[in-house]
This record gives structure tokens, C-alpha cells and sequence, in this order.
């Protein structure tokens, strides 16, 4: 039990540290590459954090755990809405720009959109989730271009 404790920990620290290094890796990449930072966090950033949730999802889709899969990915943007967000703000302010109240808005949107496609039989179809990862291609393409 105490070890268990203890290798927790260790990965927590670790997890932070390494949180630590990947931001700042990605800063000074997008600047050395003169890629607006904004890029980097929807692209690299978003896809680093994201994988470990990408392969929990995947792997409880594969063994038909589907309430692990969709609960995974609503319960991490909640937190990263609500308690990532509030923690940030709370310890610094964040300014929002005219860009991330239309990358807000553009959330609302595919929210909807998910919420539509779950609904119609309870579930997200090959199409629908074909159809989710090709508006991420144009949102990224979109936040490049403006």
C-alpha cells in the first residue's frame, strides 16, 4: 500500500515536471519557428495532453466499455473548463481576445454538434466521428489562417 502511495507520487511529480518541460519545449519551438503561440497550443500542446485520453478511450471503446469512453472525454473537458480554467484565473488573470471568444464559440458549436450525434441512436457512428476529426483538420487550418 505505502509503495503504491509512493509511486503515485513520484508520477505526480514526474507528470508535472514533464508538464513543465513540454511547455516550455513548445514556447521556445513556436518562437524559434516564428508559429504564433496560439498554433502550438492547439496543435502540439493539445495533442501531447491529449493522447493518454485518446488511448484510454480507444482502448475501453475496443473492449466495449463505451460509458469509459464518452465519460472520459466529457469529464476532462469539464475539469479543464471548470477547474483548469478557474485554478489559472484564480492564481493569474487570463486575457481573452476577440480570437478566443470565436475559439469559444466554435467549442459551443461542435458541443452541439456531438450532442446531436449522440443522441441519434445513442451513439457516434464511423461518419459522425469521421465528420468530428475532419472539422478539428479545418479548425486547425482556419486558426493558421486567420
Amino acid at each position: 500500500m505505502i509503495i503504491n502511495i509512493l509511486i503515485i507520487l513520484i508520477g505526480f511529480v514526474g507528470l508535472i515536471k514533464g508538464a513543465d518541460l513540454f511547455v516550455k519545449g513548445s514556447s521556445d519551438a513556436a518562437k524559434n519557428l516564428k508559429v504564433p503561440a496560439v498554433i502550438i497550443g492547439l496543435t502540439i500542446v493539445a495533442l501531447g495532453t491529449s493522447a493518454p485520453e485518446l488511448a484510454v478511450s480507444v482502448s475501453a471503446a475496443l473492449q466495449g466499455s463505451n460509458e469509459i469512453s464518452v465519460s472520459n472525454v466529457v469529464g476532462s473537458n469539464i475539469f479543464n473548463m471548470l477547474f483548469i480554467l478557474g485554478v489559472s484565473g484564480t492564481v493569474h488573470p487570463i486575457s481573452v481576445n476577440v480570437a478566443s471568444v470565436v475559439d469559444l464559440a466554435i467549442l459551443v458549436l461542435v458541443s452541439l454538434l456531438t450532442l446531436a450525434y449522440s443522441a441519434t441512436a445513442n451513439r457516434i457512428n464511423r461518419i459522425e466521428g469521421c465528420s468530428l476529426v475532419l472539422i478539428y483538420i479545418a479548425y486547425v487550418g482556419y486558426a493558421i489562417y486567420r
